[in-house]
């Protein structure tokens, strides 16, 4: 045992040098330098805190108050990381988040760097969902077993279903949130665009009968960019807003209010890309609905067909 416990500490010195120096180099002018630098503090931080969560987690569900683990959990992991790789994600609209429950919140998923943005505008009382593979992770995977994550299978429509059935009752039973990325996976687009929604948060909102609230992250390439090998510090805004109320449709109102959702999201996404851009001092750039770069962005599912 005390083989393996120094083995373990040789481990993280020479993990906490490599990232020391290679800061260090970033400080002289080497990008690449400083996007590795926060990669592995970034990593750090979410074995971390992520270890820290399963205990927090149990802990909490004996308590009473397992429903805010990940709202706790978040807390910390953003205060974190984000002292880590200097990055800050700024809030409008947290009277929203906070008022408006249970709903269904659907953000758009830029990076990697959305489990900051998550920490940090997370709301009590609210889970988020997440691919099944995810379950397999050690640490990251633990917690949010403990924590209430809804996991879906993609691949397996039936259990998809049947794990959006069983939110659909813990939000009308609980008041309980979930937040969603409805893009289905990252986008690493380099200018304000969204990829095609997945209809599952919207059928999941008209299901529980509660509001979707759509909350957008600037894009934010110039602070990290996986395609360029960037990573710097900096301030990110997120807006909330306002609540798309579903209680008067039904699920043949879906593809509309996937549609309209995504609109409204654009829309708001470029907006607050140019002001925060501008606030950065970085070189405007022209965006338009077709400016990402590997989808249109149409609204809805690329297979009209499908309905997860």
């Amino acid at each position: 045992m005390s083989a393996i416990l120094t083995y373990l500490l040789y481990f993280l010195l020479s993990y906490l040098l490599l990232t020391l120096t290679l800061y260090l180099f970033s400080y002289i002018g080497s990008t690449t330098a400083g996007f590795f630098a926060r990669l592995l503090a970034s990593y750090l931080a979410l074995i971390a805190i992520t270890s820290y969560g399963v205990f927090a987690s149990i802990f909490l569900q004996l308590v009473g108050f397992g429903r805010s683990s990940q709202w706790a959990v978040g807390r910390g992991f953003a205060w974190a990381m984000g002292w880590a790789v200097g990055v800050r994600f700024t809030l409008e609209g947290k009277e929203i988040l906070k008022g408006t429950r249970p709903a269904v919140f659907v953000g758009n998923h830029q990076s990697e760097l959305d489990v900051l943005m998550l920490g940090t505008i997370f709301p009590q009382n609210c889970a988020v969902t997440a691919k099944k593979s995810l379950k397999r992770i050690p640490f990251l995977g633990w917690f949010m077993s403990l924590s209430g994550t809804v996991f879906i299978d993609r691949t397996n429509r039936r259990t998809a279903v049947a794990a959006f059935d069983g939110a659909a009752a813990e939000m009308r039973k609980h008041r309980q949130s979930v937040f969603i990325f409805p893009e289905g996976t990252r986008s690493y687009f380099e200018k304000p665009d969204l990829l095609p929604f997945k209809k599952g948060a919207f059928h999941l909102a008209i299901q529980a009968k509660v509001p979707i609230v759509p909350v957008v992250v600037a894009n934010y390439s110039h602070v990290m960019s996986v395609k360029r090998w960037i990573f710097r510090s900096g301030v990110i805004p997120v807006k909330v807003l306002s609540p798309i109320p579903t209680s008067h449709l039904t699920a043949d109102d879906v593809e509309d209010l996937a549609r309209d959702t995504h609109d409204v999201m654009l829309k708001e996404l470029l907006k607050l890309t140019d002001k925060a851009r501008m606030e950065a001092g970085v070189e405007r750039e022209t965006a338009s609905a077709d400016g990402g770069d590997t989808a249109k962005a149409s609204g809805v599912d690329a297979g009209r067909g499908r309905r997860m």
